[in-house]
């Protein structure tokens, strides 16, 4: 049973391969980490920015109604659209 399981990709959860996308970008000056929500066999879009305000650490969790099937996919979106916040509102995130 468990070689069906491999064959059909029952071997690794998402939730694992959604982690192993989770590779943070710079990107002006903070740093985005995509965190891709598992919901119904799906990825939500969501990333964690983080960066530094007056010399105090910020971070803001960025999360779209967007869902994508596949967790790398999900990821690069994920990244795409917190560049996008970063672009239009700066610091403003925080």
């Amino acid at each position: 049973m468990s070689f069906l399981k491999k064959l059909f990709g029952g071997g690794v959860s998402k939730d694992v391969a959604a982690e192993k996308t989770a590779q943070p970008v710079e990107y002006k000056g903070y740093q985005i980490t995509p965190c891709p929500i598992p919901e119904g066999g799906q990825f939500r879009i969501s990333a964690r920015i983080d960066g530094l305000v007056n010399g105090e650490p910020k971070s803001h969790t960025l999360i779209r109604a967007d869902v994508l099937r596949d967790p790398e996919e999900a990821a690069e979106a994920s990244v795409g659209k917190a560049k996008q916040m970063i672009d239009q509102m700066g610091d403003q995130i925080f």
